[in-house]
């Protein structure tokens, strides 16, 4: 009987002890693992794999294409005829700090990556987020956004019956789209953790002290929410934003990034817009005018659906696009018109 007792504490106890131990910090560990071995309170938005039919593989076809295949086996409804959710979203990282909201960093982090410059933010990390439709988007949405600012699958259904103007998603799509994007939640590796801090965050987890202030630490290298704030176009529009100078250059950017990638061969807009003289001098034409055809007013009030075609052009917020980018956009069509 000793004998036993003696094997079963040399072999079983100390696997024991080795399958419960927290698994050290990583690099390529996910944050929400860390902060759950950190003690933080789980994310609320985990989705319903156990639902028929839900799998991350079906939210990536609805998230890139609209369509998927239903419970049964079928082809899905496409979810809309105007737009998928990468017209507006990436599902990479956007910003190279992702604690802090730059529009000019990440413009110029797009042309490195060679990624869109977009109106809505990126769907990368979304899941590790806290907050939805924040800021002034309860101006557009009213009370809709009530119930989606805290809730992620209220979210995700007012982006795909109001932004994508589409149907609304089933419970099982909705749950799909939920799991596509855990697939893209954020790795330790994407905050730019000085050595001292990741090292402060590991011996938390290893050691299981200062946890509080790790958390803290951590949730303060990336935004809990992406900012918005609705901003009208100058007051002067033939004289532009005040005391600044465009840069045509960086307007480049902005039409190459941005406008072309709804515009440029109809793609999610039936207004067509290119590299070629008519394009540049109409939009020169109209920019400081007040009209749907004027740069100022569609980038910042977008458009509203017309009779018989419910596409519409989401406008930039303050922290998409800066009065600054504007200016440097007007520079360039300027600068192009009427060569």
């Amino acid at each position: 009987m000793k004998y036993l007792y003696l094997l079963f504490s040399l072999f079983v106890i100390p696997f024991l002890v080795v399958t419960t131990k927290k698994a050290s910090v990583t690099a390529e560990m996910p944050v929400a693992e860390v902060l759950k071995q950190l003690g933080d309170k789980s994310i609320k938005h985990q989705p319903n794999m156990g639902l028929k039919g839900v799998s991350a593989e079906n939210g990536k076809k609805l998230f890139l294409e609209g369509i998927s295949k239903s419970p049964n086996g079928k082809k899905s409804k496409k979810q809309s005829k105007h737009f998928v959710c990468t017209s507006c979203h990436n599902i990479v990282q956007e910003d190279p700090n992702l604690s802090v909201s730059d529009p000019q960093a990440r413009l110029e982090y797009a042309q490195e990556k060679n990624i869109p410059f977009l109106q809505g933010t990126t769907m990368y990390g979304a899941v590790n987020r806290t907050s939805f439709y924040n800021g002034d988007y309860y101006k557009k949405y009213g009370d809709l956004v009530d119930k989606a600012r805290n809730d992620i699958r209220e979210a995700i259904q007012l982006c795909a019956v109001e932004c994508a103007q589409g149907r609304s998603l089933k419970h099982w799509e909705i749950e799909s789209v939920l799991a596509y994007l855990w697939t893209l939640e954020l790795k330790m590796e994407d905050l730019n953790l000085a050595d001292a801090d990741f090292q402060k965050i590991k011996t938390a987890v290893d050691k299981g002290t200062n946890q509080a202030a790790a958390i803290s630490l951590l949730k303060s290298k990336y935004l809990q929410g992406s900012p918005a704030t609705f901003i009208p176009p100058p007051t002067d529009r033939k004289a532009g934003a005040t005391n600044l100078t465009g840069n045509p250059k960086n307007g480049k950017l902005v039409y190459d990034l941005s406008c072309k990638h709804c515009h440029e061969e109809e793609r999610y807009s039936f207004f067509k817009l290119d590299d070629s003289q008519l394009s540049l001098d109409h939009l020169n034409k109209h920019f400081s005018k007040y009209s749907r055809y004027s740069t100022y007013q569609v980038s910042r009030w977008g458009t509203s659906p017309v009779p018989g075609k419910k596409a519409y052009m989401p406008q930039y917020t303050k922290e998409r696009m800066s009065v600054q980018q504007l200016e440097d956009l007007r520079a360039y069509v300027k600068q192009e018109a009427g060569k």
